[in-house]
Formats: structure tokens, sequence, C-alpha cells
């Protein structure tokens, strides 16, 4: 029986894209031929996984826009969080869940990303 794998993308309309891209290129460090590509053979975590997640209101989502939210996987959310602070990006939020590390942003188009360090296997 045919099944569902992985996730494939995430695909939105922003003003301009350009400038959305170099953004996920420049800050996020990643990139891609068709834009930001994630390789999956590059994570090394126990038992990765992606998510989809539903939610009855848009308070988690706040305050990003659009009613959506960006989850990215990092190796060291600590890191990351320095990095980002150090190139000016405001950081929501961070926290150390146990289970995993999460921080907060807003890309230049207000869309919510939540950069996740998975700390142990589900």
């Amino acid at each position: 029986m045919a099944k569902v794998t992985g996730l494939g993308g995430v695909f939105y309309v922003v003003k301009d894209p350009a400038a959305t891209r170099a953004w996920y290129r420049d800050v996020l460090g990643i990139d891609g031929e068709y834009g930001p590509q994630l390789d999956w053979a590059e994570e090394t975590s126990d038992k990765p996984y992606s998510l989809i997640s539903h939610f009855k209101d848009d308070e988690y989502i706040k305050p990003g826009i659009g009613g959506f939210m960006i989850n990215l996987r990092v190796d060291d959310c600590d890191g990351m969080v320095a990095q980002l602070k150090d190139k000016g990006v405001e950081v929501l939020g961070h926290v150390d869940e146990g289970y995993g590390k999460f921080a907060w942003i807003l890309d230049p188009d207000g869309v919510k990303i939540e950069l996740w360090e998975q700390v142990e296997a589900p």
C-alpha cells in the first residue's frame, strides 16, 4: 500500500520572493535551487521526525501572520539563537522543555518560525 513518507515542502505567497529567499539564505543559512532546501540525509538525531500539528485558534502562531508557522529543526538551538542575535534578528522567545529546545523568530514577511532542537527520540 502506498504511504506518505515525509514533508515535501511549505509553499506560500510573499510580497518579494527574492528578498525572502535571500533572508533565509543569509540569516538561517538555507538555500537551494528552488528556494530554501533541507536535506534530510544531514539529520543526525535519533529517530528524527516532522510533525503536522493542528490548532483551534492562532494563539500559538502569534505574532506571526497567515495562520501558520514553520518549524525548522536545528542541531544547536542555543548556538542558533546566539547567531541570530549577532545578525540583529529579534528572538521572540527561547525555552528548554527537556524533550527539546525551542526558539521563535519572524521572517521578513511576518511568518513565525519555530526553531526546534530534538533532544530525545519520541
